[in-house]
């Protein structure tokens, strides 16, 4: 690794540590205190990342793929039989989601507003619907595949968003884990007959 990327990387872990510390509130993650806590020039943040913003959201990003690759299988072995059905597995992992979310509320704000800003290929919005296409190992329409898990993110993070009228507008008050559990359920199990998916329990222990 190149003194570059060792630098780099530095200064992501610190600012990463930093986020958790200040519960995500970036206005208090200022560039003078980033620098001041990972030993560097001012001029360095801007130097290898262009600005705050861009580094906030590489860190942001780091954090959310940390999180999928606790669920993702490696790609090598993602047909390696777990005793799960498409269903379950797709409604553990998207569960697991939604509750990273409530549990680091101000990162994901962070995250899904600055996806829907600029929404790219390595987003992590992007990620987590790639993420969750794994879950389902059935044979599926690719397109299919790629439709529903797109829904099924992107039905989350407006949830999310809405969480304060979410008992109001969906029926479910999602700062609760039980009525979280139950929306993810619901929504999957409707998006997976939508799509005419056969569930298999043959695999299920």
């Amino acid at each position: 690794m190149s003194d570059n990327e060792k630098s780099k990387n530095h200064i992501i872990e610190i600012t990463t540590k930093l986020l958790k510390e200040y519960n995500g509130d970036i206005q208090k993650i200022t560039s003078r205190l980033i620098a001041e806590r990972a030993g560097i020039g001012l001029g360095s943040i801007n130097y290898f990342f262009g600005g705050k913003e861009n580094l906030i959201t590489e860190c942001i990003q780091r954090i959310i793929n940390k999180m999928l690759l606790g669920f993702t299988p490696d790609i090598t072995d993602f047909n390696k039989a777990d005793g799960l059905s498409d269903k379950t597995r797709l409604i553990s992992w998207a569960s697991q989601t939604f509750d990273f979310l409530f549990e680091n509320q101000a990162i994901a704000n962070l995250s899904i507003l600055s996806d829907m800003k600029n929404y790219l290929a390595n987003s992590n919005s992007v990620c987590t619907q790639k993420g969750f296409a794994f879950a389902i190992r059935s044979h599926q329409n690719k397109e299919t595949k790629k439709l529903l898990v797109f829904i099924l993110v992107s039905a989350m993070q407006v949830a999310f968003l809405a969480k304060d009228i979410a008992k109001e507008i969906l029926g479910y008050d999602l700062y609760f884990k039980t009525e979280r559990d139950l929306f993810i359920s619901d929504t999957v199990t409707m998006l997976l007959h939508g799509a005419g998916y056969k569930e298999d329990t043959t695999n299920e222990t």
